[in-house]
């Protein structure tokens, strides 16, 4: 085969590895910005499929399959997300004459709908939740909610991803929450259609892999846990799900495998259900007819490689595998790590990867090297961190000691974030919920962190440029011939927020300092420093360099509306003169793939609107300015 693969980043090269090692060539499609990506130059071909504008790029099925025309392919792999859940672009794959690795077309339209899976799984006799949604009507939407009573979940039809979700936890919030929830759909995935269903208090995403083949052969592989999420948005997954009572389990695997006879199912995909931790009551969520982010925990306990059996399955052969044949080994953990700051309300960051160390002995799928550019025009995932363990308390303590290891260099990441809720009690126990971060929330980072990071890279910069010097150097044994007065270094190091440190290293420094991991660039003259997860960048004035602190421009929040991270402008709801109430939302935003609304915070009259649809804006930009508000001169704070 030939294998177009509809997508980019990681997930282009998890295919490629395994469409390599099967001895199949591939096409990799880009859009502008990931001209010089990984992914491109390991593909065995690379088509260009246009600008960074996913409409005429990754969701375009003209130009995808006008690059599989092109480039001699004979197969479409679509990966996940963009148009991996699409019919129409699967329907038009094979009237092309391709082979589409993935489920038929008719079952990725049934379960498309989250309106008919639902009927779907009703009649297969896979339990519910409460729901509603024989019409799209405000009033009669609205009706359903009060009926089944708040708090009410609010969710899109079509798509995934955590994309078109509210929450609505009384009547007064509803007419928000649908508003909200259908605009993103409609943004994400051309449906604005919705549906209500009662919302669990005290919820587990559990999920289970199933998969099948072209002559009726299906199986499923075993339960995940995926609860640990932040605006529905998966951050940590395990499999097996832990402490489920077995009952529970083996409803949930009978539950999928019945969905998966019913639907026909031909593929590789996942059954996503609700458990209520109160009751351990099981319902249907949907069905993703698709790879899974979150594959490679299921991988790693079965020994199956899904894109393998995607690819042999789309060919036509029978599944390899059956439910008796199936062995469970072990636990594996899965850390998505991302470019977000968690200190920051996980605003989505970008920038340039200068420096990536991955630790030894764990599997490290991603889409980025160093040097690699993260954009605000695509997700905010930089890789996947999985561990195997013969038990679970293995597994986690591998993943700790792999995140302790971990340093990517330029942008902030949620690898710290990740080490501190391994130490949380629900997750040690395995007893987390959906609500978890909603309920706990993120420590600010403790100043000790930074300084001791600053010692350590001081430490780090004073061996390697001493190093580059002399290759004898003292500073590069455990015992030392020289006196403390010699031993002494003055290294000043700038901190990436723009905090300076001082650091004066003596004989003793260098002996006792526990060392964290470093990576030192030498000719960037940086110094990035783990510690306990939290990876902190330095740089290294020369010594003709003087460094003294940018001043900042504050403004009040009351003032104006600035961006709180890159993004771009998805769309400006006022103009100038307009009279505003609080909490309107006035300016939408989407970053990395979702759409934030930026409100009012009090009445007021809106001054300037700088900005437009398809803006793309800076951190701290000025979008909207009040009546009220304040220069820009005038918000200068003065010297000190």
């Amino acid at each position: 085969m030939r294998i177009l693969i509809a997508n980019r980043g990681e997930i282009a090269r998890r295919i490629i590895r395994t469409a390599d090692r099967l001895g199949h060539e591939t096409v990799a499609v880009y859009a502008e910005p990931d001209a010089d990506a990984p992914y491109v130059g390991e593909a065995t071909m690379a088509v260009a499929i246009g600008p960074a504008s996913l409409a005429e790029s990754y969701l375009s099925i003209e130009r995808v399959i006008s690059a599989a025309t092109t480039s001699g392919a004979t197969a479409v792999h679509p990966g996940y997300g963009f148009l991996a859940e699409n019919a129409a672009f699967a329907q038009a794959c094979v009237d092309h004459g391709l082979i589409w690795v993935g489920p038929n077309p008719g079952v990725i339209a049934s379960m498309g709908s989250k309106i008919e899976a639902r009927k779907i799984a009703e009649r297969a006799g896979v339990p519910t939740i409460p729901g509603w949604s024989e019409s799209q009507d405000p009033g009669e939407l609205a009706q359903a909610a009060a009926r089944i009573g708040f708090p009410i979940l609010v969710k899109a039809s079509a798509g995934g991803g955590g994309k078109g979700i509210r929450i609505a936890n009384d009547a007064t919030e509803f007419s928000v929450a649908l508003t909200e929830a259908s605009a993103e759909a409609e943004h994400a995935f051309g449906d604005g259609s919705v549906i209500v269903e009662r919302y669990v208090q005290r919820p587990r995403h559990i999920e289970v892999q199933i998969v099948g083949d072209k002559h009726g052969g299906s199986a499923e592989l075993g339960t995940r846990e995926c609860s640990v999420q932040r605006r529905y948005q998966k951050l940590l997954e395990e499999a097996p799900a832990p402490n489920l009572a077995p009952q529970t389990r083996q409803a949930l695997r009978e539950s999928a495998q019945s969905l998966a006879k019913a639907m026909g199912y031909d593929s590789a995909g996942t059954v996503e259900f609700i458990v209520d931790d109160e009751t351990g009551e099981h319902f249907f969520l949907e069905v993703n007819t698709r790879l899974q982010v979150e594959h490679p925990v299921t991988e790693a306990i079965t020994r199956v490689d899904l894109v393998e059996l995607m690819i042999r399955v789309a060919a036509g052969e029978r599944l390899s595998i059956t439910a008796e044949q199936l062995q469970f080994q072990g636990h594996a953990i899965e850390a998505r790590i991302l470019a977000e700051d968690t200190q920051n309300n996980f605003a989505p960051q970008i920038g340039m990867i200068s420096q990536i160390q991955v630790p030894a002995d764990v599997r490290w799928d991603s889409g980025v090297e160093a040097g690699s550019e993260i954009s605000p025009h695509y997700d905010s995932m930089i890789a996947k961190l999985i561990v195997h363990g013969s038990t679970r308390d293995e597994a986690l303590a591998k993943m700790r000691r792999a995140l302790d290891n971990l340093i990517i260099d330029g942008v902030v990441t949620t690898a710290g974030f990740h080490r501190w809720l391994l130490d949380q009690q629900p997750i040690i126990d395995g007893r987390v919920t959906t609500r978890f971060l909603d309920e706990t929330p993120v420590p600010s980072l403790s100043p000790d962190g930074l300084s001791a990071a600053a010692a350590t890279g001081a430490i780090a910069w004073a061996q390697a440029s001493e190093a580059e010097r002399d290759k004898a150097s003292p500073w590069l044994g455990s015992s030392f011939s020289v006196t403390p007065h010699e031993m002494k270094r003055n290294l000043g190091l700038v901190a990436a927020d723009g905090e300076a440190y001082e650091m004066v290293l003596t004989k003793e420094d260098v002996e006792d300092k526990q060392r964290s991991p470093v990576a030192v660039d030498l000719d960037a003259r940086r110094v990035a420093v783990n510690n306990h997860g939290h990876v902190y960048s330095f740089t290294v004035p020369s010594r003709t360099e003087r460094w003294a602190p940018s001043l900042a421009t504050r403004k009040s929040s009351g003032d104006a509306i600035v961006a709180p991270f890159p993004a771009v402008v998805s769309d400006v709801m006022v103009a100038p003169g307009d009279v505003v109430d609080g909490d309107q939302v006035l300016v939408v935003i989407e970053a990395m793939k979702m759409l934030h609304s930026l409100r009012a915070s009090g009445a007021s009259t809106i001054a300037e609107v700088r900005v437009a649809p398809g803006d793309q804006i800076a951190t701290g930009e000025v979008l909207v300015t009040f009546a009220a508000a304040i220069t820009d001169e005038s918000s200068q704070e003065s010297p000190q």
